[in-house]
């Protein structure tokens, strides 16, 4: 290497490296996106159906066609992000997402909210998904596990903030001006961090990924693991998208803790509160989860995260009356939630590799979409049927043991791949 190459390595490792600019980026999008429209939507449940007189299963089928258009947009979703500039990406999606949570204060009609479902998910497919995985994957070679972490530790202490003060507009602004004011704000705040912050890859910049050890270089370096061909012949490419499906259909339940709160006697001011500790259970496992599977792996950090949630479940279940043994069991509830976007997307790194992490990861994330479709109005028409989340909960402590079992599953097929020569 030149004299004039080292130098200029010298001088950018002094410097903030421009991966955590990125990284400040997706943490306010998600933060925003994730930690704010997504899990304000249960709030939403009480008021609106007892004002419009839906049942709680009908208005839950809006966010299954949300589901059923993630999963259709997640395969284009990741191709688009191998190809196109994440800013117009981002930006087109933020006002997808935000613009169609902003117009459902507007509707009078059930069908309002099932029509702009669609391009509510399409876009939060980009911002909640896939692009804070894909540019943590391509600006750090180090640190990835607590990146990601920190991505989701942003999305709880968002919904910390938002989340409460969603409940407080609702019940002193009505549901109409709360679902107004949190999609502007959205936009507002959205839109100029993804101009400022956010660039496709370090080679644009002249720079190298965070921890690369090679020289600066204009062809990209070529990354380890299995091609998508291969891994979807895999019985651990089967049991993940398995996990991914059961995982957010447990976490699903968080949409209708407010519900669950209303049918314990709590009021939607206190349910607010409640999603406020919901959010920051997310915020710590985001942060534990990442650094702790940086350390003893990821095998080992979901499991200890699956058994965190069956521990939440039976506190709600048997002292969910008490208001602070709520709020825990909500907390920890929380906590085991983060392993959905923290874990996800490190299992299927430490699975297959990063050669076409993206490619994979969009497929098997698809799950995800499929675990929303059936878990969200499921246990509305529940409620609606037998007037208890009881029955729900205890189906969602076997969900979490099937979990554990397809976790198993899918890190002894990677031996399998290996043996096999396909990982390379």
């Amino acid at each position: 290497m030149s004299a004039e190459g080292v130098d200029m390595i010298k001088t950018s490792a002094k410097r903030l490296h421009f991966a955590w600019i990125i990284l400040l980026g997706m943490c306010v999008v998600m933060g925003l996106t994730r930690g704010g429209l997504n899990n304000a939507g249960g709030l939403f449940m009480a008021p609106v159906t007892t004002d419009l007189g839906f049942g709680t299963g009908e208005f839950s089928l809006y966010f299954s066609i949300s589901s059923v258009a993630t999963f259709l947009f997640l395969p284009v979703a990741g191709r688009l992000m191998a190809r196109y500039d994440p800013r117009l990406l981002l930006i087109t999606s933020l006002i997808f997402q935000a613009g169609s949570f902003a117009l459902f204060g507007c509707m009078d009609n059930i069908w309002g909210w099932y029509l702009l479902s669609v391009p509510m998910a399409a876009g939060s497919v980009i911002t909640t998904q896939i692009a804070g995985p894909v540019l943590v994957g391509r600006w750090f070679k180090e640190h990835n596990g607590l990146a990601v972490g920190i991505i989701m530790a942003a999305v709880g202490l968002f919904g910390m903030i938002l989340q409460p003060m969603a409940g407080n507009l609702i019940a002193h602004q009505g549901w109409r001006q709360a679902y107004i004011l949190l999609g502007l704000i959205v936009m507002a705040l959205g839109i100029p961090v993804v101009l400022l912050t956010i660039r496709k890859e370090p080679i644009q910049m002249g720079l190298r990924p965070l921890g690369e050890e090679t020289a600066i270089k204009q062809e990209k370096a070529i990354p380890e693991g299995v091609t998508e061909k291969d891994a979807r012949k895999s019985a651990s490419f089967w049991a993940l998208a398995l996990f991914m499906f059961f995982i957010t259909a447990v976490a699903a339940f968080g949409q209708h803790i407010p519900q669950y709160a209303n049918q314990l006697g709590y009021d939607t001011a206190f349910a607010g509160g409640a999603m406020g500790f919901f959010m920051l259970g997310m915020l710590i496992g985001s942060l534990f989860f990442g650094v702790l599977s940086d350390k003893i792996g990821t095998k080992a950090t979901t499991i200890f995260a699956l058994i965190s949630g069956i521990a939440a479940v039976i506190i709600a279940i048997l002292g969910g009356s008490l208001p602070y043994m709520f709020d825990f069991a909500v907390t920890l509830f929380g906590f085991m939630s983060a392993s959905v976007g923290t874990l996800g997307p490190l299992l299927t790194t430490d699975v297959f590799g990063s050669k076409e992490y993206g490619e994979i990861y969009s497929i098997v994330a698809m799950g995800m979409a499929f675990g929303g479709i059936v878990a969200l109005p499921g246990y509305g028409f529940v409620y609606d049927a037998v007037g208890s989340y009881y029955p729900v909960l205890w189906g969602i402590i076997g969900l979490l043991i099937a979990c554990i079992i397809c976790v198993m599953i899918a890190f002894a097929g990677k031996e399998a791949l290996k043996q096999k020569g396909l990982w390379g």
